[in-house]
């Protein structure tokens, strides 16, 4: 079982095309975020989305899609048995958790959905619109990466 869960709001034209979350601009920044933040391959963790087929336009799902979707969710989670979820974004987190808040205020405080720990963050795609964020979304990673023991290792500069 992967020990962390990515959560996402929705497949985008790239992963409704391809059939595989985070592939597009924002899923390539997840992907270094795994690979070269956490030291992790992408096949050591688990990437899902809140809702399994795009919204009309690409926007937003809307509250009652959402909750139409989050049964599938939970039984994912349910038998993934993450150690920690990450949800990116707001509406990963109201899916998950249902806190009240904007992303920006609960963002790198633990929340919890049926006992296990979830760390909301910024979307990735958000990111790519507001690289200053890029800190916020580390620090949230690292607090991860500490919740389920990672200890990442650091290369020197000659690759030692």
């Amino acid at each position: 079982n992967p020990p962390i869960v990515f959560v996402g709001e929705g497949p985008g034209a790239d992963e409704d095309r391809i059939g595989e979350p985070f592939v597009g601009k924002a899923g390539a920044l997840l992907t270094a975020a795994i690979t070269k933040g956490l030291g992790l391959r992408r096949e050591d963790v688990y990437i899902c989305n809140v809702v399994k087929c795009r919204p009309p336009g690409n926007r937003t799902p809307a509250p009652d899609e959402a909750k139409a979707c989050t049964p599938y969710l939970f039984r994912q989670l349910e038998l993934l048995q993450p150690k920690v979820i990450v949800a990116l974004g707001s509406p990963a987190q109201m899916a998950l958790c249902g806190e009240p808040g904007g992303i920006t205020r609960l963002r790198g405080k633990w929340l919890s959905w049926r006992g296990v720990r979830v760390m909301p963050t910024f979307h990735p795609a958000y990111l790519l619109r507001n690289p200053a964020a890029k800190r916020d979304f580390w620090e949230d990673l690292q607090a991860v990466m500490a919740e389920v023991g990672l200890v990442r290792k650091v290369k020197s500069e000659d690759g030692a």
